[in-house]
């Protein structure tokens, strides 16, 4: 389970607008339903050259979408322009909450993301590769509002891994948020709906959708410290 299933879970759960930021039809956007090919226009990057806020597009059961595209890998927005372009768009929708995400790397686009986020989540799957690649977000990051999600995160979670993740934030700022299980039908689920939407969930993905919950409300109260 990785970064962009928990934002578009997280975006549901909050009832927040999701900006997809990734370009390479394999996020939200995808997942979503949309496809942003085709259309003539970009809504996101339109809204950012206009200086108009963009309209979210409204699914059943899933996250209102300002959707992704290709070409924000050749025109993508300088840092200060996504970073304006994201606190104005905030401002004029009714919602509380916007959750973005990200491209991988280091993207202008991501950095204006961070430069203005009130909470940087960062899921990490307790494998030894994913700590590796956290422990440096937590040195380049540390004076950010970084969270630790702790992801597919076994029954019986390996000693060495908690102790290694508990050394990592260690005298930093940096916290760590609630575990969400490891859940196989969640990489095979094909349904566009949040799992979350589902009254209940099925039953492989009760723990899962309670994770998720559990981590929105941990966020709602990091943010509201």
């Amino acid at each position: 389970m990785g970064k962009t299933t928990m934002a578009y879970e997280l975006a549901y759960e909050l009832d927040a607008v999701l900006v997809d930021l990734e370009y390479d039809g394999g996020g939200a956007t995808g997942k979503w339903g949309d496809r942003p090919l085709d259309r003539a226009r970009i809504p996101i990057l339109d809204a950012i050259r206009t200086g108009k806020t963009p309209k979210p597009l409204n699914g059943f059961k899933k996250p209102r979408l300002v959707p992704g595209h290709p070409d924000l890998y050749d025109q993508a927005p300088s840092e200060d322009a996504m970073a304006d372009a994201l606190v104005q768009w905030a401002g004029e929708w009714d919602t509380e909450w916007v959750v973005v995400d990200t491209h991988p790397g280091a993207t202008t686009q991501a950095h204006g993301a961070l430069s203005v986020a009130n909470v940087v989540l960062a899921p990490t799957p307790l494998r030894k590769l994913d700590l590796d690649a956290t422990e440096q977000l937590v040195d380049e990051l540390a004076d950010y509002p970084l969270v630790i999600s702790p992801t597919m995160v076994p029954a019986a979670p390996p000693g060495t891994m908690i102790d290694r993740l508990a050394r990592m934030v260690d005298g930093t700022p940096v916290q760590v948020a609630p575990p969400v299980p490891h859940a196989a039908r969640v990489g095979t689920r094909t349904k566009r709906i949040a799992i979350t939407a589902e009254e209940p969930p099925a039953k492989p993905l009760r723990a899962f959708a309670a994770a998720i919950t559990d981590t929105a409300k941990f966020l709602q109260e990091y943010v509201n410290d």
